[in-house]
């Protein structure tokens, strides 16, 4: 029912850029230039409807393609929510990183801990080690 791509082409920004800056609390405000932005740099995954071509889904991915990568902007319509669909999106993700040989994925979740831990992702192991810089 859903097709997974990481063709940046295909991406609806407005729509991405709509969900994020009025629906997802890591990004409530963010504007449009900053959204266009931040999908420039990255690797960007959709979730598109098999029947219209609709995206669905998004997910985004910092990474310099060698030890290192963010998974950051995961974000599923609320009609499509329920479905499966942010398990097959992370896991096309997952899948397209792993021939980098990447040490680390990281994110930053309040309240998805069972989808992403059904993925593999655990807790740090030593969180006392990591720091943060906020500029804003």
């Amino acid at each position: 029912m859903y097709e997974i791509s990481a063709d940046p082409a295909r991406l609806d920004v407005p729509r991405i850029h709509q969900w994020l800056s009025t629906d997802a609390y890591w990004a409530l405000g963010r504007p449009l230039e900053k959204m266009e932005a931040a999908i420039a740099g990255s690797l960007n995954f959709g979730a598109y409807h098999s029947g219209t071509g609709e995206q669905h889904a998004y997910a985004r991915v910092v990474t310099d393609r060698a030890t290192f990568a963010w998974l950051c902007d995961v974000y599923v319509a609320p009609a499509a929510r329920g479905q499966g669909v942010a398990t097959r999106l992370l896991t096309a993700a997952r899948e397209h990183l792993a021939p980098f040989g990447l040490r680390r994925v990281l994110l930053a979740t309040d309240d998805a801990h069972p989808l992403y831990a059904k993925l593999g992702f655990e807790p740090l192991t030593h969180p006392g080690k990591w720091m943060a810089l906020g500029l804003q």
